[in-house]
């Protein structure tokens, strides 16, 4: 992933007085991977949001989880691929919005990667999926388009901008 744009979210006039510093990528990107929980939003067909909470791995600068793609998040996703993910903490905040997409034959090299992310992750609490697990299907990446974050909200919030690469 290239280095992504660092700026200030905009803020209607009077919201956010004097924000002092920046975060700095590296400060961010190892609590996406880090995380336990994941809050994902999805877009229903009718424009009504759907949040479900999901385990996820931070895997080659993207995020990746799996499940049925009878669900409904999936179904979501399948007619809208635009989603916001959001770490548990409401107060040191990180907030992706990107695209979505189911991986239906995904590459081996890459399902070794995420199996030994989740296992890493997840084992103690029973989930250790092989690599195989997801060749027909039930594998999920997020490319992320933007990344909101703070540590402090009236000191530093961020916005990471990643322009989008060959679809």
């Amino acid at each position: 992933m290239q280095s992504p744009r660092v700026t200030r979210p905009h803020f209607p006039a009077g919201y956010l007085e004097a924000p002092t510093t920046l975060l700095q990528w590296e400060q961010v990107w190892p609590r996406l991977a880090e995380a336990q929980n994941y809050w994902l939003c999805s877009v229903r067909p009718d424009g009504r949001p759907h949040v479900i909470p999901k385990w996820a791995v931070w895997v080659d600068d993207k995020i990746y989880f799996d499940g049925s793609p009878q669900t409904r998040h999936a179904r979501n996703i399948a007619l809208n691929p635009q989603v916001a993910l959001h770490l548990e903490s409401g107060s040191e905040v990180v907030i992706v919005e990107g695209t979505c997409r189911e991986l239906p034959n995904p590459d081996r090299q890459l399902t070794l990667k995420i199996a030994a992310a989740y296992c890493e992750k997840y084992a103690a609490a029973g989930y250790a999926p092989q690599p195989d697990q997801w060749d027909a299907g039930g594998l999920f990446e997020i490319t992320p388009q933007a990344v909101l974050a703070w540590t402090q909200f009236n000191a530093d919030p961020t916005k990471f901008s990643f322009d989008p690469g060959p679809g």
